[in-house]
């Protein structure tokens, strides 16, 4: 939603005290806050994304689990958990994540989108069935989970393959061992 208001951060990330539209978030640059919730099983499966075909940046590529904008005065963890109910439907504890670190994404698009954001980044474990995962079709065109080796394999190629976000290889190898360690 382009009109939700969006609070900004300095270049380090810390708080202005000020907000914006996202419209003006994103036409002006400033700097702002995201989140990146990783849903992995306990047999190690990894949870993709296939952003909507209506989405203005990198549509129908496979990506995080769920993302999203952190809104005006909201906590990281309590927008994690929206972010997470309104893209699959699904209700978790904010105990449930776990935060791997702070990633940052500073991109400016042919199409005039300014994005400096700051990744907020969280694994956790996907408990239910994804056949119960309700997607909100504005966000997510489809879901899918694919074994830590699939994984691998798609980011090795991603280059080629058309999968992924090619610019953010490092990112997606840093995830994959962050849950490689826990699901050890």
């Amino acid at each position: 939603m382009q009109n939700e208001r969006i609070d900004i951060v300095t270049k380090a990330g810390q708080p202005t005290g000020k907000s914006a539209p996202k419209s003006e978030i994103h036409g002006k640059g400033h700097y702002h806050n995201t989140v990146h919730i990783w849903f992995f099983t306990a047999t190690g499966e990894i949870l993709l994304q296939q952003r909507a075909a209506s989405k203005i940046i990198y549509p129908l590529l496979w990506d995080v689990s769920v993302a999203g904008h952190i809104e005006a005065g909201e906590t990281l963890k309590s927008g994690a958990i929206r972010e997470i109910e309104e893209e699959i439907g699904l209700s978790i504890l904010e105990t449930d994540l776990h935060k791997i670190g702070v990633f940052e994404c500073f991109q400016t698009y042919p199409n005039g989108i300014i994005d400096n954001e700051f990744h907020n980044t969280y694994i956790t474990e996907l408990k239910v069935d994804i056949s119960q995962l309700i997607l909100q079709t504005e966000e997510v065109e489809a879901l899918k989970l694919v074994s830590i080796e699939t994984f691998k394999d798609l980011l090795k190629h991603s280059e080629t393959n058309g999968h992924f976000v090619t610019s953010n290889s490092k990112y997606y190898e840093f995830v994959l061992a962050s849950i490689q360690k826990i699901i050890a």
